[in-house]
């Protein structure tokens, strides 16, 4: 059997057409009954109503009657009364009515000079003009109310509830109204003043009316947008306990700015409740760094490279070169970053291995860069354990070619992103990304001596610094994206140990704070981010498993979703993640950055290790590699597997 939407669908213009007679009858009739509720003042006082009425239209009312019906049809034509859809009708339309039957009234007043009838006198037309305007407007929002009710009716879309009773979600639930797309069943508020009070004939209900109905909805629509992060968190972690899904509306920021519309809504992900609440940056302080000079970013494809380059980009650097070895990571990067609007940055992409000193220099001779922020790294701790001559090489020697290369072309500042894994590492990951550390301050050493022995001292030497941080949300090597997708199969989810503990920060934050951290920069320190409190993995895990709107599967719960397994400790991964091996921080202008300076190698211990190091590479010498990345990290030493 054919539906009314098929119908519509095949057969658009017949219904245009009948749709529009339809209305234009609907409007005669009401032209006629609003003439004759005035007329009526006229003849009611006659003992015999019907035959007054009768009396009336045989006097020549009837004529009168006509002409109205037909001008008045045709200034709704002319001026678009049958162009508006009948499911969008709003208080614009009410004011577009009002205007075309002002127009009639004018026409009438005009006609009635002529003829001189009582029932266009102009206490009647003001009347009428009421009458008419009230009954077209309360016909249409009926029909209105009768379509979406017959939309609502035949659709099986997801029944929801809106947490939020103010602008946002008055504007969310008129948005849902007019797509169907949704069964809005009630508002949700913790103001007690709004429980029970309804809007846009939606009733508002305390937030524990979720607890029981959890069963009779299938998402909470998060209407708050503008909301603290604080208060946010509390809202979603107490929403997260009731196991319905919650998806947020985009940010004011986002709607004002057009990128998206009210009604744009996004699920709650486990980085809205691990986030803290951000700090704006210091634009002065990043943009004195940046604006007007030449940037690079190495591994500009990778998760923290990719946000550096977004945040730098927004300080309107002269140019910006991104390095990567991935031709599709920088194929996308620079295919985003290319789509900015009212951005005069010249963009450079270039396919380079950071181990190629001669590329390096070449690149950073040519294009005079000032700052270059060194983010390629090999860094998933199980596939460098399980691949560490390859690893050693790429970590250990990107960062020694960039810092030589930077320095014989003079490049003004080298920002080494380094992770909490240097910290008395346990993996070789964390050990080749300590003995990065250790280069950044032997060749800062190096900096100042030559700017010390040159005969042009005025001349600034190179700064090098490092900016040590912990886990990032979302980033390649994160548990988060590794999570999600078990949970998409069907789990079960891996931990490696119930009591393994991470340092979590969203990745837009630690590059603002590492460009920030970078400014404050003297040569050789160590910044530290404020990573906030620890999370427990097994902890992050279950509310994932309960932000997807399923259950956890376990002794207490075994018709649950998606259990939880531990898989035991991978090679080289320990239990928590430290910040500081033994050196003291102090505080920087930066409430979240501190300053460290940890122990150094001596330049002429260091320098020949490497290049025995570099040799012992090349020859494939695994044992003697180990041993000695062990000796220059002697926190670090090697699994006996290794």
């Amino acid at each position: 059997m054919l539906s009314l939407s098929s119908f519509v669908t095949e057969n658009k213009k017949l219904f245009l057409l009948a749709r529009r007679a339809l209305l234009g009858v609907l409007d005669i009739l009401l032209i006629i009954l609003s003439l004759n509720i005035i007329s009526l003042g006229d003849i009611t006082g006659d003992e015999n109503f019907f035959n007054s009425i009768s009396a009336f239209y045989l006097s020549g009312f009837a004529y009168h009657l006509l002409v109205v019906c037909i001008v008045g049809l045709f200034i709704y034509i002319v001026t678009g009364q049958y162009r508006n859809l009948t499911r969008y009708i709003g208080s614009k339309s009410f004011y577009e009515i009002c205007i075309r039957n002002t127009l009639l009234i004018v026409f009438l007043y005009i006609y009635n000079i002529n003829f001189a009838l009582e029932i266009f006198s102009p206490k009647n037309l003001i009347l009428f003009w009421i009458c008419i305007n009230s009954l077209s407007s309360s016909m249409r929002i009926l029909l209105r109310d009768l379509l979406l009710e017959y939309i609502s009716s035949r659709s099986t879309k997801p029944r929801v509830a809106i947490y939020g009773a103010g602008a946002a979600g008055a504007q969310l639930c008129a948005s849902l109204k007019f797509s169907g797309s949704c069964k809005i069943k009630f508002f949700v508020d913790d103001a007690p003043y709004l429980w029970d009070q309804t809007l846009d004939g939606v009733i508002i209900k305390s937030p524990s009316i979720l607890k029981k109905s959890k069963h009779k909805i299938d998402k909470v629509l998060f209407a708050v947008p503008s909301l603290s992060r604080t208060r946010r968190l509390k809202i979603l972690t107490d929403l997260q306990a009731y196991g319905i899904p919650v998806f947020n509306i985009p940010s004011l920021e986002d709607i004002t700015s057009g990128k998206a519309s009210i009604s744009t809504l996004k699920k709650v992900e486990i980085e809205d409740l691990l986030g803290r609440e951000s700090m704006p940056p210091n634009i002065d302080l990043v943009s004195s760094g940046i604006s007007d000079l030449c940037i690079c970013v190495t591994g500009a494809g990778g998760s923290i490279g990719r946000e550096l380059s977004r945040q730098i980009i927004k300080n309107n650097p002269k140019k910006l070169i991104l390095i990567d070895f991935s031709e599709f990571n920088l194929y996308e990067i620079h295919r985003e970053l290319s789509t900015i609007k009212n951005n005069s940055t010249l963009i450079v992409a270039l396919l380079c291995n950071t181990t190629n000193f001669s590329d390096l220099l070449q690149i950073f001779h040519e294009n005079r860069v000032h700052s270059v922020y060194h983010a390629a790294a090999y860094k998933h701790v199980p596939l460098v354990e399980s691949n560490p001559l390859s690893s050693i090489y790429n970590n250990v020697f990107s960062t020694y070619f960039v810092c030589q290369a930077a320095s014989e072309a003079d490049v003004q500042k080298v920002v080494l992103i380094s992770t909490d894994k240097a910290v008395r590492p346990t993996n070789i990951m964390g050990a080749t990304k300590r003995l990065s550390e250790l280069i950044i301050q032997g060749f800062s050493e190096k900096s100042s001596e030559k700017k010390i022995n040159s005969n042009e001292p005025e001349i600034d030497n190179t700064v090098f610094t490092m900016v040590r941080f912990g886990n990032v949300l979302g980033s390649s090597g994160s548990v988060v994206p590794l999570f999600r997708k078990q949970i998409e199969e069907g789990g079960p989810i891996t931990i490696t140990d119930i009591d393994i503990v991470r340092y979590f920060m969203t990745i837009p934050e630690a590059a603002q704070l590492v460009l920030q951290a970078s400014v404050l920069a003297k040569g050789g320190d160590l910044f530290l981010l404020d990573m906030g409190e620890p999370v427990k993995i097994i902890d992050l895990a279950e509310q994932m498993i309960l932000l997807s709107g399923l259950s956890i599967k376990n002794a207490e719960n075994p018709d649950g979703d998606i259990s939880i397994v531990t898989t035991g400790l991978r090679p080289g991964e320990k239990l928590y993640e430290e910040l500081l091996i033994d050196a003291d921080s102090e505080p920087t202008i930066h409430p979240l950055i501190f300053r460290a300076r940890e122990k150094s190698i001596p330049q002429n211990v260091l320098w020949p290790s490497i290049k025995h190091l570099q040799d012992l590479l090349s020859k494939n010498d695994l044992s003697k590699s180990l041993e000695l990345l062990s000796e220059l990290v002697p926190e670090w030493r090697p699994n006996k597997g290794s």
